[in-house]
């Protein structure tokens, strides 16, 4: 019977502070299905910036079994994780679109992929990566190659830099394709 055939759940199981990593490998190593959304974040580690792979959920990941047989109990005895999400004493699931969502947003090493994004001229946006990490913009003009050209406020002066449409987040509720909302 394919893995695809065998009923099974979507469950959250709460790993131990930086134990992530041991614990998905300890789960596949006992035949579970884990899944870790991973993104990617700049940091500023001694005068250079970096970008690293985090946990898109912190101390959690998502593990799917069938809560009818008695494997899952291993789950809270396995080392790394602290313990299943359970209700009353019996795990709780996650609905099955909510993870199928965040997996084909993800790449094969389980990073969150942005959506394709269109920004407005004159719409603030936050640099997500790069050097530039953190810093509000105001979006000049977008190319047809996607890149974005942007206005920072550089020393009290308006500089003029071109970053990647991946590395923007809008700031603003409206932009991005999403809504306004009334």
């Amino acid at each position: 019977m394919a893995e695809h055939d065998i009923a099974r759940d979507w469950f959250l199981a709460q790993y131990k502070s930086n134990a992530h990593k041991v614990a998905l490998r300890n789960l596949q190593r006992q035949g579970f299905e884990v899944f870790l959304p991973m993104s990617s974040e700049t940091v500023r580690r001694d005068e250079v910036f970096k970008t690293v792979l985090k946990p898109l959920f912190p101390g959690y990941l998502f593990v799917a079994f069938d809560p009818r047989g008695a494997a899952w109990r291993t789950i809270n005895s396995t080392h790394g994780i602290t313990r299943l999400v359970q209700f009353n004493d019996k795990p709780k699931s996650v609905p099955e679109d909510l993870v199928e969502g965040l997996k084909k947003r993800c790449n094969e090493a389980g990073e969150l992929q942005a959506e394709p994004a269109t920004f407005l001229p004159g719409e603030e946006v936050r640099i997500g990566h790069g050097a530039f990490a953190d810093f509000v913009a105001t979006v000049e003009q977008m190319t047809s190659d996607r890149r974005v050209w942007v206005l920072l406020d550089l020393l009290g002066r308006s500089t003029r830099v071109a970053v990647k449409i991946s590395d923007l987040r809008s700031d603003s509720p409206i932009g991005s394709g999403a809504e306004q909302k009334p």
